[in-house]
């Protein structure tokens, strides 16, 4: 992949650890970064780096690829200033959950490439996981240059129907709160047992780390596999799991993902 010239709409957390990841794979060439607000001090001594404060700053004829990076009740105005200045065929990758690809084919033009992806928290620490969705009138190129750009902070994995994207909002953007939650009731469940707050919340936390980490060392080893790996027969995780596999874990897991999975699709309806 040779090295892009990128624009940047938007540089909260996730545009900023974006960047970063950029930086880091060696991928910019030149990019623009529109915010309001002043960018953070890791980014504006890059001199490749050239942040805007206005829509009719930006210079968008040499540009290859616009990443819109910005909350979704922002994004009309946003879109509107944008498709007054949009060169024709300059690809766009939207990350906003619950915006439709139809929605920005409104906003510009429905011959310009829009890429719809979802990326996660864990994006911001290179860890993420982005799942990606392409209208017609995207290239092959242009989905090269958006899965080299989504790689530099994690994995990707593109989808063949749109549909499927309120899912994989449900389940890994969301999903990392699932995972918070999870520590904290396993060290509240450790205070129980007799450890004290502190304690309890270091092991809730390191073990879930741990556990995430050998997950990602042994990835071509099924979770089911993993599992039993820990699980002696006969002993205190046997007994544990067979408490959490009962059928009431799973039961609150699926109406969890399908509790998000709903409200991603009437958000959807909305656009």
């Amino acid at each position: 992949m040779t090295q892009l010239s990128i624009t940047l709409i938007g540089c909260g957390k996730m545009g900023a650890s974006m960047i970063h990841g950029w930086l880091g794979a060696n991928l910019i060439k030149h990019a623009e970064i529109l915010d309001p607000n002043e960018i953070d001090d890791s980014l504006s001594s890059h001199t490749d780096l050239f942040h805007v404060k206005l829509m009719e700053s930006l210079s968008l004829a040499k540009t290859d690829i616009i990443i819109l990076a910005v909350k979704p009740q922002i994004m009309d105005d946003v879109c509107a200033e944008l498709s007054k200045i949009l060169p024709a065929g300059i690809p766009v990758i939207s990350i906003a959950a619950g915006t439709s690809t139809a929605y920005f084919e409104k906003q510009f033009s429905k011959d310009t490439p829009i890429i719809r992806t979802m990326p996660n928290l864990p994006a911001i620490v290179g860890q993420g996981i982005t799942a990606l969705y392409a209208s017609d009138t995207v290239s092959k190129n242009h989905k090269d240059i958006a899965s080299s750009l989504l790689n530099a902070v994690g994995e990707t994995i593109w989808l063949d129907d749109e549909s499927q994207m309120d899912a994989v909002t449900a389940l890994s953007g969301s999903g990392p709160a699932y995972v918070f939650y999870m520590i904290e009731v396993m060290a509240q469940a450790g205070e129980k047992a007799g450890l004290s707050k502190e304690q309890a919340v270091k092991l809730a936390r390191q073990t879930v780390i741990g556990a995430a980490a050998l997950a990602k060392v042994d990835h071509d080893t099924p979770a089911p596999i993993l599992r039993q790996n820990v699980t002696s027969k006969g002993g205190t995780t046997e007994a544990a799991l067979k408490i959490l596999m009962d059928g009431k874990f799973q039961n609150i897991m699926d109406e969890t993902i399908q509790a998000a999975n709903q409200r991603g699709k009437e958000l959807d309806s909305k656009n």
